[in-house]
């Protein structure tokens, strides 16, 4: 046996696999038990013992404590295939356990590994070592690596599974943009800014509020860098993914109108009973209220906590007299009640009949009759009111699909002058509209931010138009 050759490849097999060398030992010395047991066919476990000399690399066998005079070499080939089965096996285990004690102390924090194959949608990353994976819904959308791209990841969970140890990472978690912050912001790294609360739809949009413990540091331009350097490094590495940065505050109202941008707010409506905030916009804000798909509100929403409905001041006049006009005519409410209610959010019959009678009978301070009246009533005009709705949506959906019909039919040439007149100048306008016009690219990040500093930083970014 050529005892100093084992003990440079113990030492390799330690460094190379982050394995304590003394555990490797341990090791070989239980593979050495295991081969003298085989070889003399006993079951007792206690009745060979072995030491191996750390400098030497020699063995000591001993058997009932007395020193066994027959060397390792002697044993035969069936015992030595057992002393390298067992050595394998406790050397994978050490490497499992080395594995999971390594990356399990990672969780939270971004790696850089290189993309290997994808299966069955599943994308497998070696990192250091280690082979992680990057399920399907972990995954950004639309994002695809080639075999040694390099990839860039959030290790999520460490899970030993049977014989191995499975490292789950991810590119679509939350936690990843709070990481690339922390990389590419010192001040959120060291905690002079902290990121107070996120919304994100991974590959699309992220919404983010950011505050400063430091007056000095003003949170939303530290973030966005000089001509936006730290936005954009971040936004590179998300392949595009827009990031609004708005500025957190502690005032519900004014932290949901930041989280609403670029749209501007008229007016906000809190029901702290029913965790929904009525947001008022004009008409020629409704859509970027909205956003792509109900995108912007969705977020807004997620990053404030609040249930928001975007509605445009006729819509909002509309359900404060519908709700007035329907609890006037009831006995024991007055108009100083009405007023009340709307002075707590709650704009609409839909909102009386959602709160319940209990908050009606303490706000109001009326009796358990009265509040049952306001109840029926209310969810009696809500069927009506919700009927009427209804209604008028098919007939917009209608209009707009014979508009859009219409508007195909100019485009292709077609002669209008028989259509109604006033679907003839919707064709024109909506033909107007569907004419092709070159490409916009949107901004990459919308900042919202009061002062001057922080709106000359956003300019440079949204190249002066927002």
């Amino acid at each position: 046996m050529n005892t100093q050759e084992m003990m440079r490849i113990i030492d390799s097999i330690a460094r190379d696999r982050s394995i304590d060398r003394s555990i490797l030992i341990s090791d070989l010395e239980q593979a050495m038990v295991s081969a003298a047991r085989k070889y003399f066919n006993t079951l007792d476990a206690e009745e060979f013992t072995c030491t191996l000399d750390p400098l030497e690399g020699t063995f000591e066998l001993r058997q009932h404590g007395e020193p066994l005079e027959m060397p390792p070499e002697a044993f035969g080939r069936i015992a030595a295939q057992t002393f390298k089965q067992v050595m394998i096996q406790r050397f994978r285990d050490d490497e499992r356990a080395s594995i999971q004690d390594e990356f399990g102390k990672r969780v939270g924090t971004i790696v850089t590994g290189t993309a290997q194959r994808y299966d069955k949608g599943v994308l497998i990353v070696s990192i250091d070592r280690a082979e992680a994976v990057m399920l399907r819904n972990e995954q950004i959308p639309g994002e695809q690596f080639m075999p040694g791209d390099r990839v860039r990841a959030l290790i999520l969970d460490v899970k030993d599974v049977g014989s191995q140890v499975k490292i789950y990472v991810s590119r679509g978690h939350q936690d990843f943009i709070r990481r690339l912050f922390e990389v590419e912001v010192p001040e959120v790294a060291e905690r002079i800014i902290e990121v107070k609360a996120m919304a994100r739809e991974a590959g699309y949009r992220t919404k983010i509020a950011v505050s400063s413990i430091d007056s000095k540091v003003d949170a939303v331009g530290a973030c966005v860098g000089v001509r936006g350097s730290r936005i954009k490094n971040i936004v590179d590495e998300l392949n595009g993914e827009k990031i609004d940065i708005v500025r957190w505050n502690e005032s519900s109202q004014i932290l949901i109108q930041n989280a609403l941008k670029p749209a501007e707010v008229s007016e906000i409506n809190l029901c702290f009973e029913l965790g929904r905030a009525t947001v008022v916009v004009r008409d020629d804000q409704l859509s970027l209220a909205i956003g792509k798909r109900g995108q912007n509100v969705r977020l807004a929403a997620r990053l404030t906590g609040w249930d928001i409905d975007i509605l445009t001041p006729e819509e909002f006049t509309k359900g404060l007299e519908i709700m007035a006009e329907t609890l006037r005519g009831i006995e024991g409410v007055s108009d100083e009640m009405v007023d009340r209610l709307a002075a707590l959010g709650m704009v609409s019959v839909f909102d009386i009949e959602e709160v319940g009678a209990e908050v009606l009978m303490t706000e109001l301070e009326i009796d358990d009759e009265v509040a049952a009246r306001m109840m029926t009533i209310a969810a009696e005009k809500s069927k009506v009111v919700a009927e009427q709705q209804q209604k008028d949506k098919e007939e917009a959906d209608q209009r707009r699909a014979e508009e859009t019909a219409a508007a195909q039919r100019l485009l292709a040439g077609e002669d209008v002058g028989t259509m109604d007149p006033d679907m003839a100048a919707a064709a024109i306008l909506g033909a107007g509209a569907m004419a092709p016009t070159p490409e916009t690219k949107e901004p990459e990040a919308t900042v919202s931010a009061p002062d001057a500093e922080s709106d000359a930083r956003a300019e440079d970014i949204l190249g002066g138009d927002h």
